[in-house]
């Protein structure tokens, strides 16, 4: 799993707590940190069984309100993320990837910028995101108006 779409050829899967999509953990973590909210581990820990397994879009959900709650005129207007994955080769699963996560923040698909790197076999039982959001309407609480954060799993 990865932006919330199925990737069908990947060889494994993360190990996680909830459904590991690495990708929509880091831009939650993003988009709380936009606004000094924490980060998911702080909202959706863990140590909670009711996370176990749990699919990762409400999370981002959850990061979206508590950022709407605490910044009212501040409004996403881009995600830009980066996926560091040695297999399966992630190019062919953009569009799908951008489309789904462009929907569940509610951005057009070309304010969804995606780039997929490998480790070049450094770490090739690593996956890793890192996400950039940008806001508008001057947070408050996010000098820059931005959020950035990185997650990572082994698959």
């Amino acid at each position: 799993m990865l932006g919330s779409v199925t990737i069908p050829d990947a060889p494994r899967g993360a190990d996680a707590h909830s459904d590991g999509d690495v990708l929509i953990h880091a831009l939650s973590d993003a988009i709380l940190s936009s606004f000094a909210l924490g980060d998911i581990g702080m909202h959706f820990p863990d140590s909670d069984p009711a996370f176990d397994g749990m699919d990762s879009t409400p999370i981002l959900q959850g990061a979206l309100g508590m950022a709407r709650a605490a910044q009212r005129d501040a409004h996403l207007i881009q995600v830009v993320a980066v996926v560091t994955l040695d297999e399966p080769k992630l190019g062919v699963h953009r569009a799908a990837i951008a489309g789904a996560v462009a929907a569940l923040v509610g951005l057009p698909t070309e304010r969804v910028g995606l780039t997929f790197k490998t480790s070049e076999g450094l770490a090739p039982d690593h996956v890793q995101a890192r996400v950039v959001v940008s806001w508008d309407g001057s947070p408050a609480r996010a000098p820059g108006g931005g959020g950035t954060a990185s997650g990572s799993q082994a698959p």
